[in-house]
Protein backbone atom coordinates (compact mmCIF):
# COMPACT_ATOMS: atom_id res chain seq x y z
CA UNK A 1 0.00 0.00 0.00
CA UNK A 2 2.62 2.32 0.76
CA UNK A 3 4.77 1.86 -2.57
CA UNK A 4 1.16 2.71 -4.39
CA UNK A 5 1.04 6.31 -2.58
CA UNK A 6 4.50 6.71 -3.54
CA UNK A 7 4.43 6.49 -6.89
CA UNK A 8 1.90 9.54 -8.03
CA UNK A 9 4.67 11.88 -5.91
CA UNK A 10 7.54 10.12 -7.81
CA UNK A 11 5.76 10.51 -11.12
CA UNK A 12 5.06 14.22 -10.32
CA UNK A 13 8.70 15.10 -9.61
CA UNK A 14 10.10 13.11 -12.04
CA UNK A 15 7.40 15.81 -14.49
CA UNK A 16 8.49 18.96 -12.81
CA UNK A 17 11.89 18.09 -13.00
CA UNK A 18 11.73 18.08 -17.25
CA UNK A 19 9.14 20.60 -17.40
CA UNK A 20 11.87 23.14 -15.06
CA UNK A 21 14.59 21.96 -17.58
CA UNK A 22 12.52 22.77 -20.57
CA UNK A 23 12.02 26.22 -18.88
CA UNK A 24 16.01 26.97 -18.22
CA UNK A 25 16.35 26.13 -22.06
CA UNK A 26 13.65 27.97 -23.19
CA UNK A 27 15.07 30.86 -20.97
CA UNK A 28 18.35 30.30 -22.08
CA UNK A 29 17.44 30.05 -25.79
CA UNK A 30 16.11 33.20 -25.79
CA UNK A 31 19.50 34.38 -24.44
CA UNK A 32 21.66 33.30 -26.34
CA UNK A 33 19.84 34.33 -28.92
CA UNK A 34 19.79 38.05 -28.16
CA UNK A 35 23.81 37.78 -27.42
CA UNK A 36 23.65 36.12 -31.51
CA UNK A 37 22.30 39.76 -31.77
CA UNK A 38 25.28 41.60 -30.14
CA UNK A 39 22.27 42.28 -26.87
CA UNK A 40 23.64 40.16 -24.06
CA UNK A 41 21.64 42.50 -21.04
CA UNK A 42 19.19 39.43 -20.66
CA UNK A 43 22.16 37.08 -20.12
CA UNK A 44 24.63 39.06 -17.74
CA UNK A 45 21.08 39.80 -15.60
CA UNK A 46 21.41 35.63 -14.70
CA UNK A 47 25.01 36.35 -13.35
CA UNK A 48 25.26 36.91 -9.26
CA UNK A 49 27.45 40.11 -8.48
CA UNK A 50 30.47 38.24 -6.66
CA UNK A 51 30.27 35.86 -9.92
CA UNK A 52 33.58 34.33 -11.59
CA UNK A 53 34.05 32.60 -15.31
CA UNK A 54 36.72 30.56 -15.42
CA UNK A 55 38.60 30.47 -18.77
CA UNK A 56 40.93 28.74 -20.46
CA UNK A 57 44.50 30.21 -19.69
CA UNK A 58 46.33 31.36 -22.59
CA UNK A 59 47.79 34.41 -24.33
CA UNK A 60 44.25 35.67 -25.95
CA UNK A 61 41.53 37.81 -25.05
CA UNK A 62 39.12 35.90 -23.14
CA UNK A 63 42.09 33.95 -20.91
CA UNK A 64 42.04 33.39 -16.87
CA UNK A 65 39.18 34.25 -14.55
CA UNK A 66 36.75 37.33 -14.97
CA UNK A 67 35.34 38.05 -11.73
CA UNK A 68 32.15 39.78 -11.28
CA UNK A 69 29.00 40.67 -12.80
CA UNK A 70 31.74 43.77 -14.59
CA UNK A 71 34.24 40.98 -15.39
CA UNK A 72 31.48 39.35 -17.26
CA UNK A 73 30.29 42.28 -19.01
CA UNK A 74 34.10 42.70 -20.40
CA UNK A 75 33.75 39.03 -21.59
CA UNK A 76 30.40 39.57 -23.31
CA UNK A 77 31.67 42.71 -24.78
CA UNK A 78 34.20 40.85 -26.47
CA UNK A 79 32.37 37.91 -27.39
CA UNK A 80 29.88 39.99 -29.32
CA UNK A 81 32.91 42.42 -30.78
CA UNK A 82 34.16 39.46 -31.92
CA UNK A 83 30.73 38.45 -33.55
CA UNK A 84 30.88 34.91 -32.24
CA UNK A 85 27.38 32.89 -32.51
CA UNK A 86 26.67 30.39 -29.87
CA UNK A 87 23.97 27.95 -30.07
CA UNK A 88 23.00 25.24 -26.91
CA UNK A 89 22.81 21.94 -27.95
CA UNK A 90 21.76 20.89 -24.28
CA UNK A 91 21.00 21.25 -20.81
CA UNK A 92 21.05 19.06 -17.47
CA UNK A 93 20.85 20.07 -14.22
CA UNK A 94 21.51 18.11 -10.92
CA UNK A 95 21.01 19.52 -7.22
CA UNK A 96 18.17 21.77 -5.50
CA UNK A 97 16.69 24.72 -7.07
CA UNK A 98 18.91 26.95 -4.35
CA UNK A 99 21.77 25.37 -5.19
CA UNK A 100 21.28 23.55 -8.57
CA UNK A 101 24.66 22.75 -11.01
CA UNK A 102 23.92 23.45 -14.56
CA UNK A 103 26.01 21.30 -17.82
CA UNK A 104 25.07 23.34 -21.01
CA UNK A 105 26.92 21.58 -24.08
CA UNK A 106 26.97 25.06 -26.32
CA UNK A 107 28.66 25.24 -29.76
CA UNK A 108 30.03 28.29 -31.14
CA UNK A 109 31.58 29.90 -33.99
CA UNK A 110 32.65 32.95 -35.69
CA UNK A 111 32.89 34.55 -39.43
CA UNK A 112 34.44 37.22 -41.05
CA UNK A 113 33.06 40.20 -42.92
CA UNK A 114 33.84 37.97 -46.21
CA UNK A 115 31.41 35.46 -44.67
CA UNK A 116 34.60 32.87 -44.47
CA UNK A 117 34.62 30.95 -40.91
CA UNK A 118 37.29 32.51 -38.35
CA UNK A 119 36.46 30.12 -35.60
CA UNK A 120 34.79 27.25 -34.74
CA UNK A 121 34.02 24.95 -31.24
CA UNK A 122 32.53 23.07 -29.55
CA UNK A 123 32.20 23.55 -25.28
CA UNK A 124 30.53 22.32 -22.18
CA UNK A 125 30.36 25.29 -19.71
CA UNK A 126 29.73 23.89 -16.23
CA UNK A 127 27.53 26.89 -13.92
CA UNK A 128 26.76 27.18 -9.98
CA UNK A 129 23.79 28.58 -8.87
CA UNK A 130 22.78 29.81 -5.71
CA UNK A 131 19.05 30.97 -5.28
CA UNK A 132 18.69 31.92 -9.14
CA UNK A 133 21.55 33.64 -10.03
CA UNK A 134 25.30 31.87 -11.52
CA UNK A 135 27.99 32.03 -9.35
CA UNK A 136 30.60 30.13 -10.77
CA UNK A 137 31.28 29.20 -14.20
CA UNK A 138 33.93 26.99 -15.73
CA UNK A 139 34.08 26.41 -19.74
CA UNK A 140 35.51 23.79 -21.32
CA UNK A 141 36.11 23.13 -24.92
CA UNK A 142 36.77 20.74 -27.22
CA UNK A 143 40.19 22.32 -29.06
CA UNK A 144 41.61 25.50 -26.57
CA UNK A 145 44.46 25.69 -29.59
CA UNK A 146 41.90 27.84 -31.69
CA UNK A 147 41.45 30.44 -29.38
CA UNK A 148 44.78 32.11 -30.21
CA UNK A 149 44.92 31.86 -34.11
CA UNK A 150 41.42 33.56 -33.90
CA UNK A 151 42.37 35.86 -31.69
CA UNK A 152 44.73 36.70 -34.26
CA UNK A 153 42.89 37.09 -36.71
CA UNK A 154 40.44 39.29 -34.50
CA UNK A 155 43.75 41.74 -33.88
CA UNK A 156 44.32 41.78 -37.66
CA UNK A 157 40.94 42.61 -38.56
CA UNK A 158 41.17 46.01 -35.81
CA UNK A 159 38.56 44.61 -33.00
CA UNK A 160 40.41 45.46 -29.68
CA UNK A 161 40.26 43.39 -26.90
CA UNK A 162 38.05 45.13 -23.87
CA UNK A 163 40.40 44.28 -20.65
CA UNK A 164 39.55 42.92 -17.59
CA UNK A 165 38.42 45.01 -14.99
CA UNK A 166 41.33 46.15 -12.57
Amino acid sequence: MRLKSLVPGVIFAVVARRFFIRLLVLKFGRDVKKLNAGDYSSLLAAYDDDFVLHFHAGDHRWAGDWVGKTGMDCFLQNFTAARVQGEIRQIAVSGPPWAMTLWVRFDDHADGPDGGRLYENRTVLVLRTRWGKIVEQDDFYIDTGRFLPFDRKLAELGVDPVPKPS
